[in-house]
Order: C-alpha cells, then sequence, then structure tokens
C-alpha cells in the first residue's frame, strides 16, 4: 500500500486562507479516494537547510510518496494522475488533453493571475502596482475568454472530471476578491461545479481547520 505525507504550512496570512497549494494535492488524493498523513511546519523555518531539502524553493507543498520525495503541485498531481483514473482517463486522447489543459493552467492561466493577487492583495497602494494593474487584468480576461469557450458546451476541461480542473479552478479561486470570473458566467459556473465537490469541501475543511488548531493552540 502506498504511503503518501502532504507538507503545508501551520499558519498563513488570513488573506490566503484557502489559497495555498497544498489544497491541491489534498483535493487530488481525496478525489482518488488515497489517503494520506499531514505534516505541518512552521513558515518560520521555510529558509532553514532542513526544509529546503523537502522544497528547494522554500515553499508548500513538499510530498512523500513511499520514501519519493517531490515538491511543485503540478508535478506531484501528474504523479497522481498517473495512479488513478480518478484524475486521468484510460483514454489516450482524453489523457493527453488532460495534460494539456493541466500546463495551461500553470504555464498560461496562472502567471498572470498569480500577479493580479500579488498586485491587489500585497502591494495594494504602491505606485508600481497602479500602473501595471489595468495591463495585467487585461491579460487575466483575455484567459478567462479562452477559458470560457472551451467551457461553453461541457461541464469540465476535458469532457470529465480531470487533475487538470484541480489546477485551474485553485487557480481561478486565486482571484476570487476580484469580480473577473463572475464577468464570464460559463467560467464562474465551472469553477462554483468544481468548489462544489465533496473532495475539494474536505479538503479545504481539514487545511482550514488546521490554520485554527494553529491559532487556538498560541492563545
Amino acid at each position: 500500500m502506498n504511503h503518501y505525507t502532504v507538507t503545508g504550512f501551520s499558519s498563513i496570512p488570513t488573506f490566503a486562507y484557502g489559497l495555498v497549494r497544498d489544497l491541491r494535492v489534498r483535493w487530488a488524493l481525496k478525489e482518488a479516494g488515497l489517503p494520506y498523513d499531514v505534516e505541518l511546519v512552521d513558515p518560520a523555518i521555510r529558509k532553514s537547510d532542513a526544509f529546503r531539502q523537502k522544497q528547494p524553493f522554500g515553499m508548500v507543498p513538499a510530498f512523500a510518496a513511499d520514501g519519493l520525495e517531490l515538491f511543485e503541485s503540478g508535478a506531484i498531481l501528474h504523479l497522481l494522475a498517473e495512479k488513478s483514473e480518478a484524475l486521468m482517463p484510460a483514454a489516450e486522447s482524453h489523457r493527453a488533453w488532460t495534460m494539456v489543459w493541466m500546463y495551461a493552467a500553470l504555464n498560461t492561466v496562472e502567471p498572470p493571475i498569480d500577479l493580479l493577487l500579488s498586485i491587489d492583495l500585497q502591494h495594494s497602494g504602491e505606485e508600481w502596482a497602479m500602473l501595471r494593474r489595468p495591463a495585467v487584468v487585461e491579460t487575466v480576461l483575455d484567459r478567462l475568454a479562452v477559458l470560457a469557450r472551451q467551457l461553453d458546451d461541457r461541464d469540465f476541461l476535458v469532457d470529465r472530471f480531470t487533475a487538470a480542473d484541480i489546477l485551474m479552478a485553485t487557480v481561478l479561486r486565486l482571484i476570487r476578491h476580484t469580480e473577473l470570473v463572475a464577468s464570464q458566467p460559463a467560467v464562474d459556473a465551472y469553477l462554483k461545479r468544481c468548489e462544489a465537490r465533496p473532495a475539494f469541501e474536505k479538503a479545504l475543511a481539514e487545511q482550514l481547520e488546521e490554520y485554527a488548531n494553529t491559532i487556538r493552540a498560541a492563545a
């Protein structure tokens, strides 16, 4: 039996609740019905040599699978998708398109969305951010328009729910503080559909409860 361990932070700023990327791995594991342990680390040690042996960039998630230690949420989901048809269909063409949309989520859709998150929630009011924001919003809207066309006649990116939807949905959640997703009804409905999945709800509740436990322990 495989043994999986997901590493996440024990606490984060409240604006990032539900956005930290270990959520992607938890969600995938729950969709696949794979049991796992959670290892929580204090963000204060993220630059330590010990933690950087797990995650060279001092971020989360880190992941262990039967002695194999990985980092980067996309790579971890790829590994899990190869192990579970719940995350990637068996048909070759559907597997290929699952991979295409996994990479699209991470390489094309996430960068401008992540930049907008940074501008709005970490650098709001700074001159460079105010000057840069309109162009970033324009790029985000372009990406959302492409997604809307892809989702116009389907519930998920590749005919049925896959690992690509986990990545795309968690990317879209990064701009939940805006109305940009709502401006594209097909994308908005898609995100709500993903967030309504029991595996997502359980993974999110688990992560948020861990943050709450840290606060209670410190009180």
